[in-house]
């Protein structure tokens, strides 16, 4: 199968300005796609991405698909960007050591919900940071609106 690259952010709709207040007619209903990206991991700590999310997106989700379980003292992993391991999880914020799909989450932290908002002005290289090094094997997913500029 082929593929097709291109420069975004992709945005889809039939009306791109609200001129009135009809909807279907005259209202705004453009919308930006999500993007995806992922890439296979180890329990290496810390383990730098090429997953990189270019400047002001906005973090939709982030999921870490286990299919051999981080081991040894720390069985935990958390999710960032060169710079700030910590940026969008707690350093052990993801539990590693549990065979399956992880959902990934900011937890109840306003830096880290600000950050998964809007990463900011430049682009961000992904970091995975574990406890220990060890056996752990899988694939990260990281999903995206590209430009939301939402920060």
């Amino acid at each position: 199968m082929a593929n097709t690259t291109f420069s975004g952010p992709v945005r889809s709709g039939s009306i791109s300005n609200t001129t009135g207040t009809t909807v279907g007619t005259n209202m705004a209903n453009v919308g930006s796609m999500l993007v995806t990206q992922t890439q296979a991991v180890t329990q290496a700590a810390p383990l730098t991405i090429d997953i990189i999310i270019p400047a002001n997106s906005q973090l939709v989700f982030a999921k870490l698909f286990v299919s051999v379980i981080w081991n040894g003292a720390a069985s935990t992993t958390g999710l960032g960007y060169v710079g700030d391991a910590t940026a969008f999880t707690a350093a052990g914020g993801i539990a590693g050591g549990t065979l399956g799909i992880i959902e990934i989450t900011a937890g109840a932290n306003k830096a880290r919900v600000d950050a998964w908002a809007d990463i900011g002005t430049t682009d961000r290289r992904i970091l995975l940071t574990s406890g220990n090094a060890g056996a752990g094997v899988g694939w990260l997913t990281v999903g995206y609106i590209q430009n939301a500029n939402v920060g």
